[in-house]
């Protein structure tokens, strides 16, 4: 069996809601961060055997065969296929294990796994709400499935309130949490750590190069001024993660591809789990998919340098620091998704892309990256820095 290794990894800046990505199209803002891995790399187009590409809200401008459309727009020839994968929030995290996987297994060589979201032109649960407006269908939980959870629906935001009960997290703990969110990744873009990971894209007033959701001025107070999502509950908009429009991708080999190719890899996949548990507190899962993965690795979480912990909620790293007794001064050391945003399908190859070129930054040797995703599925994965 060969080893999966990473060459180049990259991703847009984010875009907030309405923001400076809004006249990018979905598939062109994917067919961009592919362009930039070939560029980057040097690899000829036609290796790439297959791009897997992650995408949450497959409607609309993200609908039919949606990583065929990110291909078509790029500079790879027509012979590569693509496929569209929705792990939910942890998506493009798949498409990184699926991609992985095919290098492992001996079936490919030359992998892309990619992911593209825009929030803005494809709201979040579009591809639900519309066909409830219409009254088509009756929606994705069936009789059945609500009668042997007995709920009507599944919904992340009472997940995260169940999460922070459960953890014991006031909405004190979430708004701290959240401003040293914003704080990490304003002093993370002040001193241009996120420069050599983001494709430039070409908007209005010159190149996006910056994530625009950053608040450089955040205070305590404003963030606890914020509306409640519920009477009585700890989650606001302000300590979850942001609507953003984004792409990302990462290209995945073989060691024999480094070679024909003449590439250097970047990290080398370590160990790669999903899991799934309770689907009505949903959030929880990275907590026990995290421990498999270590005890899969033969590592545990003191051998880590660095975690990503996706920001879906605060209430999220903050339970996945306290259940696992992890070190603070190691989780998403330049903020995460509440300041960063979150845009769903493409969420996983960014963080994926943000720790590898952290670890190389600092030195360091391995890295954790764990996502939440709807229905009560993790992914993590584990990569040792070259």
């Amino acid at each position: 069996m060969t080893d999966a290794y990473i060459v180049e990894a990259v991703r847009t800046a984010g875009g907030r809601r309405n923001g400076a990505l809004a006249g990018w199209h979905p598939a062109d803002m994917g067919g961009e961060v592919l362009n930039a891995l070939i560029d980057r790399s040097g690899i000829d187009p036609a290796a790439v055997e297959d791009v897997v590409l992650g995408c949450v809200t497959q409607a609309g401008e993200q609908g039919f065969a949606f990583a065929r459309n990110a291909v078509l727009s790029s500079c790879l020839p027509v012979s590569v296929p693509a496929v569209t994968v929705d792990r939910q929030c942890g998506s493009s995290q798949q498409a990184v294990q699926f991609a992985a996987q095919a290098v492992l297994s001996g079936t490919q060589d030359v992998v892309i796994a990619a992911g593209a979201e825009s929030m803005t032109r494809v709201p979040m649960f579009s591809n639900i709400s519309y066909h409830e407006r219409d009254g088509v269908g009756v929606g994705p939980f069936s009789k059945r499935i609500q009668g042997r959870f007995g709920v009507e629906t599944f919904s992340q935001f009472e997940g995260a309130e169940m999460l922070a009960a459960k953890y014991g997290f006031d909405r004190d703990a979430l708004d701290r949490y959240a401003l040293e969110s914003h704080r990490r990744a304003a002093a993370a873009t002040e001193a241009g750590v996120f420069e050599g990971q983001i494709v430039p894209l070409a908007v209005d007033d010159g190149l996006h190069l910056r994530d625009e959701g950053i608040r450089y001025d955040a205070t305590l107070e404003g963030i606890g001024s914020v509306r409640l999502l519920k009477e009585g509950g700890v989650v606001s908009a302000a300590n979850a993660s942001q609507i953003c429009d984004g792409a990302s991708a990462a290209l995945i080999v073989s060691g024999q591809a480094l070679k024909d190719h003449g590439m250097k890899p970047i990290a080398r996949i370590v160990q790669m789990t999903v899991s799934a548990g309770d689907p009505i507190i949903m959030l929880e899962e990275p907590i026990a998919a995290t421990r498999k993965a270590l005890a899969k690795a033969g590592l545990t979480l003191a051998d880590i340098d660095l975690y990503e912990v996706n920001e879906a909620f605060a209430s999220v790293p903050l339970a996945w620091r306290k259940a696992l007794d992890a070190d603070p001064d190691k989780l998403n050391v330049n903020g995460g998704a509440i300041a960063l945003g979150h845009p769903l399908g493409a969420t996983g190859a960014k963080l994926m892309t943000t720790l590898i070129h952290s670890l190389r930054a600092r030195g360091k040797r391995y890295g954790l990256q764990a996502v939440c995703e709807g229905g009560g599925i993790a992914n993590v994965t584990i990569v040792e820095a070259l």
